[in-house]
């Protein structure tokens, strides 16, 4: 990827008022090079398309392009690469106010991408959430999570406990289990989306929004 921006633009905005960036999974080690026709990209495209139909003017949308495809323990590759693509987009668009949302792995790069100021809510999808990760980061932030009582890939209940921990942490924090839900979001996809786009929205309208 050396050479290529963080930040993917899949809906500009002139002037740029707010962004929602997505972020999609991966693995938890990987070193391969990350590319857009891998199954945990394609699966975000209907949500990037819902939220781009959804959105009011002035909302950029975009994607984080990861390097390689693991969180790879302390290097948090997609973590790096969540906060390379929110300098980009200060740069190009300066201090708007940011809604990021992701899947699985990328749903806890995310939710610690909350550390970024200019980050308003997270809108986190079946996120992975190992035990002992930081909350912190989202106090006095919006955080929503939608989660699929199948999920057999990543816990439901530790999103629970994650939201708990942020709530007490000062988030507004909410979860809902999605009935029948599993990981890769496919059954009761139609309602995935909407949700989802739903919930950008309102994310965007509860102070993360377009000025």
């Amino acid at each position: 990827m050396t050479g290529q921006s963080a930040l993917v633009t899949r809906r500009a905005a002139d002037p740029v008022g707010a962004a929602v960036l997505f972020l999609h999974g991966g693995m938890e080690n990987g070193t391969g090079p990350a590319g857009r026709w891998q199954p945990a990209a394609l699966r975000m495209r209907p949500f990037v398309r819902a939220a781009a139909a959804a959105v009011g003017e002035g909302v950029l949308v975009g994607e984080v392009r990861y390097r390689v495809r693991g969180w790879n323990g302390a290097a948090a590759d997609p973590l790096k690469d969540a906060l390379a693509a929110l300098d980009v987009l200060a740069g190009v668009a300066g201090d708007v106010p940011v809604v990021l949302v992701g899947h699985s792995m990328g749903g806890r790069a995310a939710l610690r991408a909350a550390c970024a100021p200019q980050v308003r809510g997270v809108l986190a999808l079946a996120p992975w959430c190992p035990d002992g990760e930081p909350v912190e980061q989202l106090r006095g932030k919006d955080v929503v999570v939608f989660h699929g009582d199948r999920d057999r890939i990543t816990d439901p209940r530790a999103s629970q406990a994650l939201v708990e921990r942020a709530a007490a942490a000062g988030a507004r924090a909410s979860v809902t289990l999605v009935p029948g839900g599993d990981h890769a979001m496919l059954r009761h996809a139609g309602w995935w989306h909407r949700t989802a786009a739903r919930a950008v929205t309102g994310l965007l309208s509860s102070g993360a929004g377009a000025r």
